[in-house]
Parts: structure tokens; C-alpha cells; sequence
């Protein structure tokens, strides 16, 4: 699919500040877009979207078709009639700088099970209504997912490989009886979806009327503990018991010198094209209802993947496994026309993987901190760049700009300071500059390098179980010199494209000036 020129930032909704310790969809994600507007940024990239698992790791989710209630805002649950400004009278005192999730959740829960009860028992047509709907017309995912939840509620949170065998089994009589004695828990489950749903679709229709688009982001491997690999053990390699026999993961590589044990267990992948590939066409059909490209992670895994013993405790041990190829593509673009993707083709790649990208036109990925440790025909300079291609400072898996800088060797640092012409003294806007003046169609970074953070700043680090996920921005950080800057970027690279820009402009001098 042919993009447009443009540019945007890397952030995930729960980054976002406000009083309920976790970014959410609330008056925060509006002002964003309104930010984002204003500077001429018209892309707004975010993580899965999904109801987060192992880790509070939005690629570890319960379900590949749900949404994540802890980002349902309460604010609007006021003004729906859902909850009343008592329902916040014991609300905790929230980190701003962070996310506690073993604080937030439980707070979370409890705000949307009084929405809920209020739901239930006051008059409420035109919510019970939609409520009724939603249901019904995503019954194909939800229906499996609510069961899921709440077999998982009733089982203490185990994953579903420890629940009683007849549920673990799906055996018929035993789901029934559950159904019947778990109505309402089921209903409180699908209710949170309604919730979120409704809460994310105002907000992009929002965002699009500001001419943002949203790119998503599919992991490639789903969870184990999932809806989705307990109600369909059979397109994944499980055992008789409903077990892996061989996970995911990627070998040693520049994060991990062990490799990386993702842990997700594998497609049977004839299984899937003996259907047509009809999971993964509804896969990708219900994630562009919520976004308007999709960011497709671990993108060589679907010519060949590292395949590791279940057994194994790193992902040292494993072999490469073909996927797909481009079969899947093949049926995905006969489903649903043009293919809006973005391939994430870091990592090593093979010539079957840029094969599939060359022929459906799917841009890869160019991050500049990678750029720095050979010489000047490393791919990842934007000299190098091809125009089909999505640009970045670095990724949500990366240190922020400034970490990296700080802590890279002094040769690479050396290298960059000669490649960029400048004194690494403001060196997150300066690789922000070489990305956006970049031939590459797509230009992004993560606000943390907008904002010139530290290593303290980070979101992930990839091979570490646990502190990852969890920065927030604080809301002073808008600010009108920041706002400035990126509007002059935009409009000097031409990634901004308001009516007026379509003739030169002469600087405001009231304006600050940046040498950028």
C-alpha cells in the first residue's frame, strides 16, 4: 500500500498522564491528539491494544481480538451515567511518574464493577442497547474470551493449563454448567469489553477527524494462557493435554546474549492453510475496526521462526522453521484488498523475508541507533534509507536516545557526532532531525526522545521479566517550545501539510528559533 509522506510519535496509551495511576482514554488521550494535530504529526503509533497477562506485557494478552479494561477512563463512565463522583472517594494516591500495576489493577476492577452494578440495576435503554449489540456482533471472539476470563476468576487466575480437566478440555456438559452458574461474571466480562470498545472508537474517530491516523501493533505469536490457544488448541503445537511441545523466541542477538524465550507456543501452520487462514484474515480484520495500520512484530517470523523445546530455559537450544511465506498474505489481501502494513524486519533477516516484503510493497524498519557500529554502508544510515520504509530514533525495545548515547562505546559515539555534524550535546534532536529529513515515507520516534529522556525513561528491555511497561508522562511536559520545534521540522521536511504550507512561509518572529 503507497503512503504519504508524514511523521508521528511512538506512545502507548497507558503512558499518558492522569489521576487513576495508568494512562487511559479519558480527557489525556483527546489533549494528545490535539497536541499531536498542532504540530503537524500525523501518526500516533501504540503497542497491542489487548487485556494484558504475564508481565503487564501488552504482547502477552489474554486474548488477540479483546481489549485492555484497565484503559477504560472513568471519567466518561461519569458523564455516561455509569458512575457517580462517590464511586472516587477512596481512590489511592497514584505514582505520576509511573505505572504500579499491582496497585492499579485491583483500584481498576473496582471502579468498573460499579459501573457495572450501576448498569445493571438503573434505566439505561440506549447503554444496554449498545451493550446488546456489541455482543452480538462480535459474539465470533467474544463469546470464547468472556468464558475465558471468567473460568480464569473462578480458578484464582491460573493459567488454564492448571484449571479442573473438563474446562481445560472444553468438555460440553461441564462449559454449560459453568455458563449457567457464571451468567453474570460472563456478562461483567463482555461488559468491560463494551466499555473499552466504545471508549476507543470515540477516540480514534477523534483522531481521524484531526487527520491522525493510529498504527497498531500485532504480535505475531499469541499467549499461551490465552482465549485464544484454550479454544483453539488446534492450530497451535499443544500436546493431548493442552501443552506446548515447542515455544517461541528469537536466538542470541544484540538484546539478549541468551537469546530471547518469548515462551508462546507455535502455529500449526498447514492447519491454518487448510482454513484458508481464516483466523489470522479475522485477526487482521478486527484490529483495522480499532487502528489504521497495523505494525506486524516479529514480521520474518512469518518466513521462518526459531523454534525452541518447551523444555528449554533460554532460547539458545532451537532451530529455524519455515512459516507461511506468502500464502498468508496472499489470503489476507484477497479478503480485505490493500494490505495497510508495516513489516518489523529487525533482527536477521533472509532473503525469503524480503522477497514477501518486495512483493506485497510492505515497508520495513530503520532505526537509527542501530545505525552507528560498522560504517557508512550500514543499512540503518539514512543515506542507505529506501523512500518505502518506516523511520525511527529507536523503538519501544530500545533505551531512549539519550540512554543509548550516554552509554554507547566511544567509537560509535564518535561516529554518529561525524555523521550528524553536530556536538551530541542535544543528541536526541539530532537524531530526530536525520529521521525526519530521511527520504523514508514514515518518520517516528517515541516522545521519550521528543521529551530528551534518559535511560530512566524506558519502556522495555527486552529479556527482563519484570519493570518493564510502566513509564508515564506528566502533563506539564506539553509545552509550547516542544510544540514549536516539532511544528518547524514537520514543515521543514515536508511532513506537515496544512493549507497554508502549500506556499512558502516566512518565519513568526515571535517565535523561538532552534537550530535544528
Amino acid at each position: 500500500m503507497k503512503f504519504k509522506r508524514s511523521s508521528g510519535i511512538l506512545l502507548h496509551p497507558t503512558s499518558f498522564p492522569g489521576p487513576d495511576g495508568i494512562g487511559d482514554l479519558g480527557p489525556e488521550a483527546y489533549r494528545w491528539i490535539n497536541f499531536l494535530a498542532e504540530t503537524g504529526c500525523s501518526l500516533w503509533q501504540i503497542l497491542p491494544l489487548g487485556p494484558t497477562g504475564y508481565g503487564d506485557s501488552p504482547y502477552q494478552c489474554f486474548s488477540a481480538f479483546a481489549g485492555n479494561p484497565y484503559l477504560i477512563n472513568p471519567v466518561l463512565l461519569v458523564e455516561d451515567g455509569l458512575l457517580t463522583p462517590a464511586d472516587f472517594e477512596d481512590r489511592p494516591l497514584f505514582s505520576n511518574d509511573c505505572v504500579d500495576f499491582g496497585t492499579v489493577i485491583p483500584w481498576k476492577l473496582k471502579i468498573l464493577d460499579k459501573a457495572f452494578q450501576h448498569f445493571q440495576t438503573s434505566e439505561l435503554a440506549v447503554i444496554k442497547k449498545e451493550f446488546k449489540d456489541f455482543c452480538k456482533n462480535e459474539a465470533d471472539w467474544l463469546e470464547d474470551f468472556t468464558l475465558f476470563m471468567a473460568i480464569k476468576d473462578h480458578a484464582g487466575g491460573v493459567s488454564w493449563k492448571d484449571w479442573p480437566e473438563p474446562l481445560r478440555q472444553r468438555d460440553a456438559s461441564a462449559i454449560a454448567k459453568f455458563q449457567k452458574s457464571n451468567a453474570e461474571v460472563i456478562q461483567r466480562h463482555a461488559f468491560r469489553q463494551y466499555l473499552f470498545f466504545k471508549q476507543w472508537g470515540n477516540l480514534r474517530t477523534y483522531a481521524n477527524s484531526k487527520g491522525i491516523k493510529i498504527i497498531g501493533d500485532i504480535p505475531i505469536f499469541v499467549a499461551y494462557d490465552s482465549a485464544d490457544a484454550w479454544a483453539h488448541p488446534e492450530l497451535f503445537y499443544l500436546d493431548e493435554k493442552g501443552l506446548p511441545t515447542v515455544v517461541a523466541g528469537v536466538p542470541p542477538d544484540y538484546f539478549s546474549p541468551t537469546g530471547q524465550l518469548w515462551g508462546n507456543p507455535l502455529y500449526r501452520w498447514e492447519v491454518h492453510q487448510e482454513t484458508g487462514f481464516q483466523w489470522w484474515v479475522k485477526r487482521i480484520q478486527a484490529t483495522l475496526k480499532t487502528v489504521d495500520i497495523i505494525r506486524l512484530d516479529h514480521f520474518r517470523g512469518f518466513a521462518g521462526y526459531w523454534e525452541v523445546p518447551a523444555e528449554m530455559s533460554t532460547a539458545e537450544i532451537g532451530q529455524w522453521v519455515p512459516g507461511p511465506g506468502p500464502g498468508i498474505f496472499d489470503a489476507i489481501k484477497n479478503a480485505l484488498g490493500e494490505l495497510p502494513i508495516i513489516a518489523e524486519d529487525l533482527g536477521f533477516i533472509t532473503p525469503d523475508v524480503v522477497e514477501i516484503q518486495e512483493k506485497f510493497e510492505l515497508p520495513g524498519m530503520k532505526v537509527l541507533q542501530f545505525a552507528f557500529s560498522t560504517g557508512p554502508n550500514d543499512p540503518f544510515l539514512p543515506h542507505n534509507y529506501p523512500e518505502n520504509c518506516v523511520s525511527y530514533t529507536g523503538t519501544h525495545d530500545n533505551d531512549t536516545t539519550l540512554g543509548w548515547y550516554r552509554s554507547a562505546p566511544e567509537v560509535e559515539k564518535d561516529f554518529c557526532r561525524r555523521y550528524l555534524a553536530r556536538s551530541g550535546d542535544d543528541i536526541s534532536w539530532d537524531m530526530i532531525r536525520a529521521v525526519w529529513s530521511s527520504v523514508a515515507v514514515f518518520a517516528l520516534a517515541p516522545m521519550q526522545d521528543i521529551l530528551a529522556l534518559d535511560s530512566d525513561a524506558r519502556m522495555n528491555f527486552p529479556g527482563h521479566s519484570s519493570g518493564n511497561w510502566n513509564w508515564r508522562m506528566r502533563s506539564n511536559k506539553y509545552t509550547s517550545l516542544i510544540t514549536i520545534r516539532l511544528k518547524e521540522i514537520n514543515r521543514l521536511y515536508s511532513r506537515f501539510y496544512p493549507e497554508k504550507d502549500k506556499q512558502p512561509q516566512k518565519r513568526d518572529p515571535s517565535e523561538p528559533r532552534y537550530f535544528l
